[in-house]
């Protein structure tokens, strides 16, 4: 593992980040709106003064968001793949999740319910897994692997994604199952990252985050009585 001031950087505000995003999720709970306001603000901006502090990493940024097609099929399939196995985790595993307080937090915590959730659902799809693929994959993996050195980057990134998760999903679990869970964004984030190394961009671990969301957001339309 290397430190410098480019990998100190985006350490230091990856875990800051993090833990700010996971304790307003987890303690503050303010309306989703705010929320993602402030999201934006940590994920977008503070990576993007990076790039603006190091001109030199400027041409990086710019292959983040260049597409590979065969990158992408692949991607598509495992995507797939990925809403049949949470889709499956949910009739298998259903019976020992509390929906109801899923669905309690969510409309006492953050304002979310059945008249607003399809359009929370679309944000969460497509520019909340965006955002969250720049910051933990972009930034957190692929830009901090060339200074740090890859072994670090895939656990940092990965551990981080997870920790992210921690105040959002306190309380939906009995704690095995959040264990498990927590484990599963792990290697998820792992797996993501493994996706996007060889081709440089974030466009294969967002297309299955997307998928998996898309999964998510099924049952979020079951839990609201929706479908």
């Amino acid at each position: 593992m290397n430190i410098n001031k480019k990998s100190l950087y985006i350490i230091v505000s990856v875990l800051i980040c993090s833990v700010i995003m996971s304790l307003v999720d987890g303690v503050i709970s303010p309306p989703y709106a705010y929320k993602s306001a402030l999201k934006i603000i940590l994920f977008l901006l503070i990576p993007l003064c990076y790039f603006l502090l190091w001109n030199d990493e400027l041409s990086s940024l710019k292959k983040l968001f260049v597409p590979n097609k065969k990158d992408l099929k692949l991607a598509l399939l495992l995507g797939l793949g990925v809403y049949a196995v949470v889709m499956a985790g949910y009739l298998l595993l259903g019976k020992f999740i509390d929906f109801s307080g899923i669905a309690a937090s969510l409309t006492g915590g953050i304002g979310v319910n059945a008249d607003n959730f399809v359009y929370v659902a679309i944000y969460i799809s497509f520019v909340n897994s965006l955002l969250e693929e720049f910051f933990f994959r972009g930034f957190a993996f692929i830009t901090l692997k060339k200074e740090s050195g890859r072994i670090f980057a895939y656990i940092f990134s990965s551990a981080l994604f997870a920790l992210y998760h921690l105040g959002m999903t306190s309380g939906w679990f009995n704690p095995l199952i959040y264990i498990l869970a927590l484990l599963g964004l792990f290697v998820g984030g792992c797996i993501f990252n493994f996706l996007n190394e060889k081709c440089e961009n974030i466009y294969p671990s967002w297309l299955v985050h997307m998928c998996a969301n898309f999964a998510i957001n099924t049952v979020g339309f079951i839990i609201f009585g929706i479908v």
